[in-house]
Formats: structure tokens, C-alpha cells, sequence
């Protein structure tokens, strides 16, 4: 089986919620996709590994990353697939204390080449900050990565943001759950 229809399978088995949630954007939602709880298991990280490093290696990426939690299981997974790259985490705050740095990990030399990850994308929003603050502290966004998007809108949002750069959905909820309601 491929790594994507494994990631597909482990998203559908561990990582489907039905039932009213609010999304991170606010928006109602009869159903959410938490992400973690598939690609945090042996089966999804390794997929999402694969996935990820091939990924990086695509898009000639240095670095992989993106806005703190959603990110950092992607950017963890890059390094275990064997991309040659750094990890790093954004916050969704400054830190006050120490270094008072948006973006934690190696020091990243200026112009290093990003590619943003994402864990489930809906408006985009979380991404686009992600992309702003990367490029905003001197580096080059070489790609955009999410686990899935959701289809709605987000991957217009951040393919403009992107200003060029590619955006890759690994999965969208059409993969993962196809008899929807909403669909």
C-alpha cells in the first residue's frame, strides 16, 4: 500500500470526529479532521515521514515548518523520512523571555528556503501567518505542505499568499471522508 493511502486510512480510522465542533476559524462544522491523532500513531507518522521528505526534497526545501502544534509533528516527520533539512516551529506569539524569537529551532541563515507545513487547512489563515512571519524574518517560502484541506477555500488563500510557491494537499476530505453531509 502507498504511504498517502496510508495516511488516508490512519486520517479516516483515528483522525475523523463527527459531531459539532468549531473549527480554528470559528466556522460550525458537523465534523473535524484532528490530525494528530492519526499522524502521532507508527503507521500515520511513518506515511506522513515518506509524504513530508519527499515532499522537501521536491520543492528543494532547507527547512520545514510552520505555526506551533499543527506544524511540528510535519517538521519532525521531515527529519525521520530523511529529507536533509532543519525543522523549526513558529510561535503564535513572541516569546517575552530568553531570545524573544518568532521562530524556534537551528538558526536558519537569511534566505533559506521554507517549506511551510500544515496539519488540516480550512480558511488558510493559520498557514498565511506561518508564511508571513517566515518571510518576514529573511527566508525564501519554497512550498506549502498541508496534511489535508479541507475545500474550502484556504488553498486559493494560500496559493496567493504563497506568491508562486507551490501548495500541496497530501489528502483533502474528499480522500477521507467522501459521504459527507456537506459534500
Amino acid at each position: 500500500m502507498s504511504a498517502r493511502q496510508t495516511l488516508i486510512d490512519e486520517l479516516r480510522e483515528h483522525a475523523l470526529v463527527i459531531g459539532e465542533v468549531t473549527l480554528t476559524s470559528g466556522r460550525k462544522a458537523g465534523y473535524l479532521i484532528d490530525a494528530k491523532r492519526a499522524i502521532l500513531r507508527p503507521a500515520g507518522f511513518t506515511a506522513l515521514a515518506e509524504l513530508t521528505a519527499a515532499e522537501a526534497r521536491q520543492c528543494g526545501a532547507q527547512a520545514v515548518g510552520g505555526i506551533t502544534m499543527g506544524a511540528d509533528p510535519i517538521a519532525c516527520a521531515a527529519l525521520a523520512g530523511g529529507a536533509d533539512v532543519d525543522a523549526f516551529f513558529v510561535r503564535k506569539e513572541r516569546k517575552e523571555h530568553g531570545l524573544s524569537r518568532w521562530i524556534e529551532g537551528p538558526l536558519l541563515e537569511p534566505g533559506t528556503r521554507c517549506l511551510v507545513v500544515e496539519d488540516v487547512v480550512t480558511t488558510g489563515g493559520s498557514t498565511i501567518k506561518a508564511i508571513d512571519r517566515v518571510r518576514a524574518d529573511g527566508f525564501e517560502v519554497c512550498g506549502v505542505m498541508a496534511i489535508l484541506d479541507r475545500l474550502a477555500g484556504g488553498a486559493d488563500a494560500i496559493r496567493e499568499a504563497a506568491n508562486g510557491a507551490p501548495y500541496t494537499a497530501l489528502t483533502t476530505i474528499d480522500d477521507v471522508y467522501p459521504e459527507r453531509p456537506d459534500r
